[in-house]
C-alpha cells in the first residue's frame, strides 16, 4: 500500500498514526505548527496529548501540508471539525487518493458533517470516505482491543480503509451510510454532557439509563429525518459510542 498521511497531531491523530505505522506501513503525521513538529520529532512520542505511547519508526512528523499530501494513497483527517475548511481548501491530493474524515461534529454555520465540509472544499470526484465508533485515543494507542465502523458511498473505498485500519486488535466493519455513521458520532456528544451532568448531580444509574436509552431514539429520528439508515444507529459509531462515551472518564463530553 502506498503511504498514508494523518492530518492532525492532536489525540486521536497521534493514535490513529502510532495504529497505523504499527503496522508497518509508510505513515506521515501533519503537525499544526513548526516548533510542535520539531517536538515530536525529538520526543518520538506526543507528550502532550498522548503521553507515553513512543512512535513506531514508521512514522514521521511533518509540519507542511504540501509533503503530507504528496504521494498519500490515503489521507485521513483528524482536525477538529471546525478546523476542517480552513486546512482542507485549496488542497489537491494526488490522483487515486482517498479521504478519510475520522473527525467528529456538525460546522456551526453550515450544519454540515465533516465529510461535507471536505467534500465542499476538495476537488470533485475525489472519494471521502468516515472512519467513527467507540474509541478513546489511549486505548487504541495501548492496542486494547477496539471496533470502528468505515463507511463511503462506494462498498469498494469503505472495504480498502478497512483493510488498511484492521489490526488483531483493531477491528473494522464496513457500512455504506457515511451521513448515518457521522451523525451518531456527533449527536452523542449532546446525550454525554447531560451524562455527565445526571451523574455529577447524584441522580443515580436509573437515570443514566433512560438518558442513554431515549437519547439514542432522539438521535435515531433526527438521523432517519436527515437521510440516514436506523440500523445504522444501532451500531458501532451509533449505541456503542453513545454508551462509551456516556459513560467513560476519559470522555471530554461526559466530564465536561
Amino acid at each position: 500500500m502506498a503511504g498514508i498521511s494523518v492530518i492532525g497531531a492532536g489525540s486521536w491523530g497521534t493514535a490513529i498514526g502510532v495504529l497505523l505505522s504499527g503496522k508497518g506501513l509508510s505513515v506521515t503525521l501533519w503537525a499544526r505548527n513548526n516548533e510542535f513538529c520539531d517536538t515530536l520529532n525529538k520526543e518520538k512520542e506526543n507528550k502532550l496529548y498522548l503521553p507515553g505511547i513512543k512512535f513506531p519508526k514508521t512514522l514521521s512528523i511533518t509540519s507542511s501540508l504540501e509533503d503530507a499530501f504528496s504521494g498519500a494513497r490515503i489521507i485521513v483527517c483528524c482536525v477538529p471539525s471546525h478546523g476542517i475548511r480552513g486546512i482542507f481548501k485549496g488542497v489537491s491530493p494526488v490522483d487515486g487518493a482517498i479521504i478519510v474524515s475520522a473527525s467528529k461534529g456538525i460546522e456551526q454555520k453550515t450544519h454540515l458533517t465533516p465529510s461535507g465540509i471536505l467534500g465542499s472544499v476538495l476537488p470533485k470526484g475525489i472519494p471521502i470516505a468516515v472512519i467513527s465508533g467507540p474509541t478513546f485515543a489511549k486505548e487504541v494507542s495501548m492496542r486494547l482491543p477496539s471496533a470502528a465502523c468505515a463507511a463511503a458511498e462506494s462498498i469498494a473505498i469503505a472495504e480498502e480503509v478497512q483493510e488498511a485500519f484492521s489490526t488483531p486488535y483493531f477491528r473494522v466493519y464496513t457500512n455504506t451510510d457515511t451521513i448515518g455513521v457521522e451523525l451518531g458520532g456527533a449527536m452523542k456528544n449532546v446525550i454525554a454532557i447531560a451524562s455527565g451532568i445526571s451523574d455529577g448531580l447524584g441522580l443515580g444509574f436509573n437515570a443514566r439509563a433512560a438518558l442513554i436509552t431515549r437519547g439514542l431514539k432522539e438521535i435515531s429520528v433526527l438521523g432517519l429525518a436527515m437521510g440516514a439508515n436506523e440500523a445504522t444507529f444501532y451500531g458501532l459509531s451509533g449505541l456503542g459510542d453513545l454508551v462509551l462515551t456516556c459513560t467513560g472518564p476519559l470522555s471530554r463530553n461526559y466530564t465536561l
